[in-house]
């Protein structure tokens, strides 16, 4: 990672391991013990006159920092690097999820699905038959009903009331119009 090349994610989960000196299978505490006899030797501190040093030093850091925490090293031994890549993005209750929709049969499935279902809505329609109705802006359907002396439908009050007495008048005049009666 000195020479400022980025590594590629890997699925096998060995190599964090391998920074901190161990077998796959080991236990926590020999993660722990590993990473503090490691991080005694390539501290800064110790070695300030060595970059290289810091560089293993934050390398030891990282692979510490999975390999402790059960669910990150759960993610890491299943899936590896690109597993850790997969729950920073989408969350670690995801990794799985992600990884099964990703095998072939899965994506088989959503390609069979989707031409099952989209082939009848790649048809066109014909004019007279379930075509979309055409748009009516609302100003035309107002002036249908004002210009239709058959129609029943009153013109939609515009203006709010400014004052009380003149809701309590609309209200008023509700009452008598539609007969209500509220005591």
């Amino acid at each position: 990672m000195s020479d400022g090349k980025q590594r590629s994610l890997s699925t096998s989960g060995e190599s964090l391991y391998q920074i901190l000196g161990l077998e796959k299978g080991c236990s926590h505490d020999d993660i722990k013990k590993s990473y503090r006899k490691l991080a005694l030797r390539f501290h800064p501190d110790k070695n300030p006159d060595n970059p290289e040093a810091a560089e293993k030093f934050k390398e030891l850091n990282n692979a510490h920092s999975v390999l402790a925490d059960l669910s990150k090293r759960n993610i890491y031994d299943s899936y590896g690097s690109l597993g850790l890549y997969v729950a920073q993005q989408f969350g670690e209750d995801n990794v799985n999820t992600y990884f099964m929709l990703s095998t072939w049969w899965a994506k088989g499935l959503f390609l069979l699905c989707g031409i099952l279902t989209g082939c009848g809505k790649l048809k066109p329609t014909a004019a007279g038959e379930g075509a979309e109705p055409e748009y009516v802006s609302p100003d035309d359907l107002e002036e249908e009903i004002r210009n239709n002396p058959d129609n029943d439908v009153e013109t939609p009050t515009i203006q709010q009331p400014s004052s009380a007495s003149e809701k309590t008048q609309l209200i008023g005049d509700a009452h008598r119009k539609y007969g209500d009666t509220y005591t």
